[in-house]
């Protein structure tokens, strides 16, 4: 927990209660494959935004390629690459999901039509807006190298309508159940919410190999931030936050996850 701290903060600022856990396997997974392949790693961070995923992973050395929609987005996420002296190994590129056909490693449009190969994918809190998550998933297969990694992270339905419940609206949090696409109704911000079955599901059918899968944020979004006051108080919640997301023995806790992080490789 120490070397993520360290690392976040070399990236522009202290890691947040709602990231920590997802950057701290990420960071794991990326040392231990870089260190494999005795390389830096080529990444593809999709739907990446300000840099929040990509900024540290170039800090540590690798290549990131960025794409995201927002031109104002983008903007933010080259200032940071270079108060991090990281703009030589982040590459900024407007598009989403339907770009993955035209795009090559390093930021550069690919000439030959083939498909790039990168090591690792990001898609976090992507899948929940794009049109079509098969398409999206299918896409995202025809860029990963052999033996590439997707990590993803997708908005989870049991804790929502968790939440919903717990603030006296059920009727929302039944919707949230009953519906197909985990939502409360027209006026709800998430466009789609997911079961875990139904991600593994996804990757399967895609030639996708789930090698690792948890909750994250089990308890950190039902703190009342008033508890959470002191650096010593964030440390502990993120120590319980990494315990119960590993804790086989109680499967559920992971189901309670507001977000679900999953590795999954693709030979």
């Amino acid at each position: 927990m120490a070397d993520e701290r360290a690392r976040s903060r070399r990236a522009g600022g202290p890691p947040g209660l709602r990231t920590a856990a997802v950057h701290g396997a990420l960071d794991a997974f990326a040392a231990r494959r870089s260190a494999e392949l005795g390389r830096p790693l080529r990444v593809l961070d999709l739907g990446g935004g300000t840099g929040g995923t990509a900024v540290p992973l170039a800090v540590a050395g690798h290549d990131v390629t960025v794409v995201d929609p927002s031109p104002d987005a983008l903007a933010s996420l080259r200032r940071r690459a270079a108060e991090t002296d990281t703009s030589g190994r982040i590459h900024p590129v407007q598009g989403d999901t339907d770009t993955l056909r035209d795009l090559g490693v390093g930021g550069e449009l690919a000439a030959d039509g083939e498909p790039a190969a990168y090591d690792l994918v990001c898609l976090h809190g992507t899948l929940e807006v794009v049109d079509d998550p098969d398409a999206a998933m299918a896409g995202i297969a025809t860029v990963l190298a052999p033996g590439g990694t997707l990590s993803l992270v997708v908005a989870q339905r049991l804790p929502a309508a968790l939440a919903r419940a717990l603030a006296g609206q059920f009727a929302r949090a039944q919707a949230i159940l009953e519906r197909p696409d985990g939502r409360w109704g027209d006026d709800d911000p998430a466009p789609r919410r997911f079961d875990e079955n139904v991600v593994l599901d996804l990757l399967r059918t895609h030639g996708f190999t789930t090698v690792d899968s948890h909750g994250v944020r089990i308890f950190s979004d039902l703190v009342p931030s008033a508890l959470v006051d002191s650096e010593a108080d964030r440390a502990a919640l993120l120590e319980l936050e990494e315990v119960a997301s590993r804790h086989l023995g109680h499967p559920l806790l992971g189901d309670l996850g507001s977000v679900r992080h999953v590795l999954a490789t693709r030979g």
